[in-house]
């Protein structure tokens, strides 16, 4: 028997009729995670079908979203738009073998049926009417679907990977359309033909698809008695997401695109990748994974029944961790980035250290560095103008005296400075440090305020004092 290692074919197939979230992010990792773990093939699928709502600028936002997680595939993406005459070949030959048949049921006789049933309060299925009609009964040129003959009696049972047995009463699945009256396939029958195509052995997904693979197996089994080689997967169904609050995952929760973490929330990629990674799936008390440490533990037994939560402020704390460790250079240009034409690449990595401490976020790391670049006279905060009493004011002009005699700008050097002139005066350090932090950086949080002198220079410091002493 061949090994799990010599058949894994996984993919993600995610409809361009919206941004990729963080649910879908989270499929197309542990789909990924899965192929690289056991040495198989991660496909991607662009299941754009619905042209109406699919868009050119929902696939590029797909596409950069995995690219920018560093989520690569094996393939070049399959656009299931472009294979519908494929699904309906495929709907032919079930037609062809007796495995599906022709339903001339109009919408009113539709409507009516559904209608009776509600009145019943029956389930909402379709009764099989055109199931054993001759076609011939039909009146010449009425309009037809084609439906699936499913099953009708027994049970069928999946060894879901996540879920454990699930088991269905086949009387339960009706006798669903494969290709509409236009000839367009259904996404059940493209679904279908596609993972069989491209050679999918393990379907991953969230469990709000479980109930189609019930609908999908009996196409599979159908096509696999008449032509052979078409297997079951092996499915593995994904609790959903919750909010922390444990309601359904909404906006107001965190439920965003991939891009609005990347560009308004500051999110580094890999601090993505390790918190999806650890939203229903888990190694014992491990928080901080790496790339190739994932593609070596993940399996899909560490992925839990009961849905996760996602918890933004869990996210913000993994990404200050992952800021923390980050290259300066990077992060750097990174700032850069936001900050403009203004920004002086050399003076953020300079910076970068003692900015990077606190911060959780680049949008924080660009506030952070934001004083480097501020002009002259400096915009003044609420709470950075209350400082700036006029006894502060005066005290503003003793410390550039005394900082204009420094030979020594360093950090250590100026740190000694003004201790002996807290001294000399009688204060705390910090009776200087408060307003002259107001002074040079506009704000009352900064980074220390030596690492702040040094960063800005002896005649931008002093400039910047004196403009606010009196």
């Amino acid at each position: 028997m061949a090994s799990i290692s010599d058949m894994v074919v996984t993919r993600f197939a995610p409809s361009p009729t919206g941004f990729l979230h963080i649910g879908g992010a989270r499929t197309a990792l542990f789909n990924w995670l899965f192929a690289r773990h056991h040495g198989g093939k991660a496909l991607l699928r662009i299941e754009d079908t619905d042209l109406k709502r699919s868009t050119q600028e929902a696939i590029d936002a797909i596409l950069g979203g995995l690219d920018w997680l560093g989520l690569d595939y094996d393939a070049e993406p399959v656009f299931q738009s472009q294979r519908a005459a494929r699904h309906a070949e495929v709907a032919e030959t079930l037609l062809r073998h007796g495995h599906a048949y022709r339903c001339y049921a109009t919408s009113e006789e539709l409507e009516e049926m559904r209608a009776a049933q509600r009145a019943a309060k029956l389930p909402m299925r379709y009764d099989g009417r055109w199931r054993d009609r001759d076609p011939s009964e039909a009146p010449e040129g009425t309009p037809f679907v084609i439906r699936l003959k499913t099953p009708q009696d027994g049970e069928t049972t999946i060894e879901d990977l996540v879920q454990g047995r699930v088991t269905v009463q086949n009387e339960e699945i009706d006798d669903y359309i494969l290709l509409r009256g236009d000839g367009t396939p259904t996404y059940m029958l493209a679904v279908v033909v596609d993972d069989h195509d491209m050679g999918v052995t393990h379907v991953i997904r969230g469990d709000d698809h479980l109930n189609n693979a019930f609908r999908q197996l009996p196409i599979i089994r159908a096509m696999n008695a008449i032509e052979g080689g078409w297997a079951d997967p092996v499915y593995a169904h994904i609790p959903l997401i919750h909010g922390a609050d444990g309601a359904k995952l909404s906006k107001r929760h965190g439920a965003l695109g991939v891009e609005t973490y990347r560009d308004e929330l500051g999110i580094l990629p890999e601090a993505l990748f390790n918190y999806l990674l650890r939203l229903g799936w888990g190694h014992g008390d491990r928080e901080e994974i790496t790339k190739e440490e994932a593609i070596a533990l993940f399996d899909i037994g560490g992925v839990g029944k009961s849905p996760s939560r996602f918890d933004i402020k869990k996210l913000e704390n993994l990404n200050g961790h992952y800021i923390r460790e980050a290259d300066d250079t990077r992060l750097a240009g990174l700032v850069a980035e936001e900050i403009g034409p203004t920004a002086d690449a050399a003076l953020l990595i300079q910076a970068m250290p003692v900015l990077k401490v606190r911060a959780r976020s680049i949008t924080e790391l660009v506030d952070g560095a934001g004083f480097l670049f501020a002009a002259r006279p400096l915009a003044l905060t609420d709470k950075a103008s209350d400082l700036l009493t006029d006894e502060a004011r005066r005290l503003l002009a003793r410390i550039s005296d005394h900082l204009e005699a420094e030979k020594h700008w360093t950090s250590d050097a100026l740190e000694a400075n003004l201790k002996s002139m807290a001294d000399e005066l009688g204060l705390g350090l910090g009776k200087l440090a408060q307003p002259l932090r107001a002074a040079l950086t506009g704000t009352t949080t900064s980074p220390g305020i030596f690492d702040v002198l040094v960063l800005l220079g002896r005649d931008e410091s002093l400039a910047r004092i004196t403009a606010q002493s009196i």
